[in-house]
């Protein structure tokens, strides 16, 4: 089978050919039909000391299963998160991290709306939002952002505004149904929100702060860093809270699986509406990283063995 890797950290992506992986006890070797592509993976590849397994998100067909698989049999479409190689032809999927998708869906619909979708509504659960309040969601062309503003409305907010970081992304956000679109370097976000999510961190993280009103709440889910001085929490009596989906996935199964039946469910009824910015094949994989990289993309980038 084709599997992309690369040598060194920040070296280029390059596929190869390997035996098709035995699944151990516990897992399934899944036959991919599309892999989703994160930033988390893109950023380790240039960051990480030392070259890591390309993983994420995975879509396709059970082909095997290993011992002790007890929910999932050979000819089952599943997706699920992918900690080894999942730039592959086939990979390897736990079962605990695998769901079954519905015959209405896609193997690309499912990895743009499930794990993006997850951390989207984990990162809105957390910051425990009321009917009629206002939100803020930065990245919101993401794959994550583009979610997350959707389920906002779906949880009742009253007003949802969006942040980007390029205005060729506005009309894209707005057909989300949003009621405005922001960017980051303008001197104003509007009227004050009463929660942000923000999937960006570093530089980014004092404006979202500013733009909360008193008492107001930012769930930071981003693997970019940065830092709040402790006085812009104290004079507004504002709040920062961290979430991180791996933490729901090891130590709340239950509300895992909760939320993951909510996705399908809202999918199912129209009201979310994944969307997709590019599809590669494997051997572009390369390509699929630039277009994260350069905040190019508008929904998720998808990678088509």
């Amino acid at each position: 089978m084709r599997r992309v890797r690369y040598d060194s950290p920040g070296g280029p992506l390059f596929l190869e050919e390997t035996p098709v992986p035995e699944p151990g006890p516990g897992e399934l070797l899944v036959r991919c039909e599309a892999i989703g592509v994160t930033l988390p993976v893109v950023r380790k590849v240039t960051e990480a000391a030392e070259p890591i397994p390309l993983g994420g998100e995975i879509a396709g067909q059970v082909v095997a299963v290993g011992a002790e698989v007890t929910h999932f049999r050979g000819g089952d479409r599943v997706t699920g998160l992918c900690f080894g190689h999942g730039y592959a032809d086939y990979a390897l999927l736990h079962e605990a991290m695998a769901s079954p998708v519905p015959d209405t869906a896609t193997a690309t619909d499912a990895v743009a709306l499930v794990r993006s979708g997850l951390v989207a509504l984990g990162a809105l659960e957390a910051a425990r939002p009321e009917r009629g309040e206002a939100a803020l969601v930065t990245a919101a062309a993401s794959g994550v952002g583009h979610l997350a503003v959707q389920l906002a409305r779906v949880r009742g907010a009253g007003r949802v505004v969006g942040a980007v970081s390029d205005p060729a992304k506005a009309d894209f956000v707005r057909s989300l149904g949003v009621d405005g679109v922001v960017g980051y370097g303008e001197d104003s976000w509007g009227e004050p929100f009463d929660y942000a999510l923000d999937a960006v961190g570093g530089d980014l993280l004092t404006p979202a702060l500013a733009a909360l009103a008193p008492g107001g709440r930012l769930v930071a889910y981003s693997s970019g860093g940065g830092t709040i001085q402790a006085y812009d929490l104290l004079v507004g009596a504002k709040s920062v809270i961290g979430f991180q989906m791996a933490r729901i996935a090891r130590g709340r199964p239950e509300l895992y699986e909760r939320w993951r039946g909510e996705l399908w469910q809202l999918f199912e009824e129209g009201v979310v509406r994944p969307a997709v910015h590019g599809e590669f094949a494997l051997e572009e994989a390369a390509g699929a990283h630039a277009a994260i990289e350069a905040r190019a993309n508008r929904g998720k980038v998808v990678l088509h063995p």
